[in-house]
């Protein structure tokens, strides 16, 4: 039988108020913890200056999979702010 492996990728140690926060924030809006991180990570680019993120990236190697990427459009924006 053949079977796939699904890519795993770095899983950081959350810090004890990280992973209390995520937790709390993931039973606000009814999701997993994983995807609770996943929404905070898209919403980044809307506290973050992409174009400073990407100036000190070192890896670009990654950049289609990167949140900041490219800079958000106000519906994206607003779409993301409002599953909060």
């Amino acid at each position: 039988m053949y079977t796939t492996q699904k890519k795993r990728f770095y899983s950081p140690q959350f810090s004890a108020l990280a992973a209390v926060s995520v937790r709390r924030f993931a039973w606000a809006k009814g999701i997993s913890m994983p995807a609770a991180v996943d929404l905070m990570v898209r919403l980044l680019p809307s506290i973050v200056d992409p174009a400073k993120v990407c100036l000190s990236c070192q890896d670009n190697s990654k950049c289609q999979g990167c949140a900041f990427r490219s800079t958000q459009t106000p519906e994206e924006k607003a779409a993301l702010l409002a599953a909060l």
